[in-house]
């Protein structure tokens, strides 16, 4: 029995068999399948790529987070600084009082009083302690310390002393300059000329639009031939209404009616007449402002400007850094928002500094950028809201070059969220070539404001014949649009693109805007260190080479590195120029590459910003770059989706097809 059932099982069962042979079969046809092994190394490349950009996100996370504690080392370490700086400030002016108390019997006479605003006094005690050596920090740790007081940007000449034969408030304006003030005279000693002195220095630091002095020079001199043009009547020769005579003022309310779209005409007794932007500065500031108070500013800006405010006024300035890394509500590089204007000012508040008003300029000097009607909206609505005066430097409307771009002036809203605290400035300088004739406006509604600046313009007038003069030109509405802004517009626009096509050539990042007379260029890649010294040491080096720049620690900006170029000159001077800047740019470039050699393992990263240059205009090669990058990025990512959604993925996995 047992050897019949084994032979039973012995015999082979049919169906069995036929399964067994039809499974051998299919294992056979998939192993020899190519389609199999297509799927099983798209999926293992998947799986592969899943994981590459989950550690590039860690790393990216891991760098943010490494900057921002950086940031906030840097933040506690400047405001122990400052509280360093302030109590050392504190000892000295105590002990000056003592000393004076005992040079008078131990009581102060009344005509060596102190005066009630310290700053000047403290600028200038701190200034004598840098020269004296009492500062022994490290240029790092000085520049973190920076009071209030010492945003104005003082920077003594080697070997200062204090002059016994001025006062405290005169010292400071005797050595009050800047790397500005340093290259402007040295531009007048040796100054650049084709013919008599053709390697002298050439000037791109001052903005002034040298590209229209022939239709300037012929349009005064028909002029000087026209009945009217010479008027020289009695009332031209006496003294005037010292806001300016009443036939100029109405003629610069129609002007600005015309220019800045106004809803409605705007008024003449509206109107004040100075000998420049700059005066409107110092006079706004001392009217607005008490000797002390502070005016907040976004940063980078004019520089011009911190000498005009405290100088005469004694008034501060609150910067609002921008920089140019898009954060938070930012949509470009170093654009100015309501959140960070308020938190500048709230900064200021907490530090016992009184804003009394914000400055604003549009378009905005050094950056290029116009404000739109919404921005100006938000702006004009933050400072209503604080009480803040606003001052709108326009002095640049008619020098927006491109028709891609709309200029919006403040004048030109149908209403303004508080009339009385909004002040318009604007001046013939820029947007008509002739920045020697010193001609400044101001329009205000608030008429105890213009009662006081008018009386300081006992001070800054302008003389009867140039107010004819310029009432006349703003007249001829005819010429002003179609020969001057016509030819104006169209040569800013050529040097404008002459300039930047040759910065895409060097791989140079800028910011490209359509208004001014300058391009905002980024030569962080140039800074070893990514300094402030550094900075000043290339901007020395293009000096030496015969080229003015203006380097971004004159407008207070936050990030070494940044330039300013004006490029509203004629060809040949750009040409020269620019190679002169290349030269330095590639020597610099060579330098840098031999320290890299030297010091391999010394990142080259450290105390510099991240790049930005996904959002700045580069070289033609830098942008094909870019957008490929973009659009890998955007297969990518759309190959995730599928990976993430797809049934068949799910089904077919890579263990399933091994």
């Amino acid at each position: 029995m047992a050897n019949s059932s084994r032979m039973q099982n012995a015999v082979p069962r049919h169906g069995f068999s036929a399964l067994h042979r039809l499974r051998k079969k299919r294992k056979g046809q998939r192993a020899k399948d190519p389609l199999d092994d297509l799927l099983l190394k798209t999926l293992t490349s998947q799986r592969a790529m899943e994981e590459r950009f989950l550690q590039m996100e860690e790393r990216r996370f891991q760098r943010d987070l490494d900057v921002e504690e950086r940031r906030m080392q840097l933040e506690q370490r400047r405001f122990e600084l400052e509280r360093e700086h302030e109590f050392r400030m504190f000892n000295v002016f105590a002990q000056m009082l003592s000393i004076l108390k005992q040079s008078h019997g131990g009581g102060a006479s009344p005509s060596l009083a102190m005066p009630r605003g310290l700053d000047f006094s403290q600028t200038l005690w701190e200034l004598m302690g840098r020269e004296g050596g009492g500062d022994q920090r490290g240029p790092r740790a000085r520049g973190l310390a920076r009071s209030r007081g010492d945003m104005c940007g003082f920077c003594p000449p080697e070997g200062f002393r204090r002059s016994p034969y001025l006062s405290a408030r005169g010292n400071v304006a005797n050595i009050f300059r800047g790397s500005d003030e340093e290259g402007y005279k040295a531009y007048h000693a040796d100054k650049y000329d084709e013919d008599t002195n053709p390697n002298g220095i050439i000037n791109f630091g001052t903005s002034e639009n040298k590209l229209c002095f022939d239709l300037m020079s012929k349009r005064l001199k028909e002029q000087l031939t026209q009945t009217d043009m010479n008027l020289m009547e009695p009332l031209l020769l006496q003294y005037p209404d010292w806001k300016g005579h009443m036939f100029l003022r109405e003629e610069v309310a129609r002007f600005l009616t015309y220019y800045c779209k106004a809803p409605a005409p705007l008024k003449a007794e509206n109107v004040i007449v100075l000998n420049g932007c700059g005066s409107l500065f110092s006079a706004l500031a001392t009217v607005l402002c008490d000797p002390g108070e502070a005016v907040l500013i976004a940063t980078p800006f004019y520089g011009g400007i911190t000498q005009s405010v405290f100088l005469y006024g004694n008034v501060k300035l609150v910067y609002a850094y921008l920089d140019s890394k898009i954060t938070g509500t930012s949509t470009r590089p170093f654009q100015l928002t309501v959140e960070k204007l308020e938190k500048a000012l709230q900064d200021a508040l907490a530090e016992g500094v009184t804003v009394r008003a914000l400055i604003l300029l549009n378009p905005q000097n050094p950056l290029g950028d116009i404000y739109s009607l919404s921005e100006l909206r938000d702006y004009l609505e933050f400072a209503k809201r604080h009480e803040l005066h606003v001052i709108v430097d326009e002095i640049y409307m008619l020098s927006v070059f491109d028709e891609s771009a709309t200029f919006h002036s403040v004048l030109g809203m149908d209403r303004l969220p508080d009339p009385q605290r909004t002040h318009v400035m604007w001046g013939i300088s820029k947007d008509f070539a002739v920045s020697g004739i010193r001609f400044g406006t101001l329009y205000t509604e608030n008429q105890d404001v213009a009662n006081a600046v008018a009386s300081l313009c006992y001070f800054h007038g302008v003389c009867g014949p140039v107010q004819h003069k310029v009432a006349q030109l703003l007249r001829d509405r005819e010429w002003i649009n179609q020969v001057y802004l016509r030819a104006n517009h169209a040569r800013l626009k050529a040097a404008h693109t002459y300039v930047t096509d040759e910065l895409k050539t060097l791989g140079v990042p800028f910011l490209n805007r359509n208004a001014g007379f300058f391009v905002w260029i980024d030569f962080r890649k140039y800074l070893r260190t990514g300094t402030f010294e550094e900075e000043m040491l290339l901007w020395r080096r293009f000096l030496d080479n015969k080229v003015l720049l203006s380097c971004g620690k004159a407008f207070e900006c936050s990030e070494p590195g940044w330039f300013r170029i004006i490029f509203a000159d004629k060809t040949h001077r750009l040409q020269l120029g620019m190679q002169r800047i290349r030269k330095v740019l590639e020597e610099r470039e060579q330098e840098i590459l031999s320290e890299e050699k030297e010091q391999p393992c010394q990142s080259d990263q450290d105390g510099k910003a991240d790049s930005t240059d996904e959002v700045i205009i580069v070289s033609h090669h830098q942008e094909s770059s870019c957008a490929g990058s973009s659009n890998l990025s955007d297969l990518i990512g759309l190959l995730q989706q599928q990976m993430r959604s797809s049934d068949w993925l799910q089904k077919n996995t890579a263990e399933q097809l091994a």
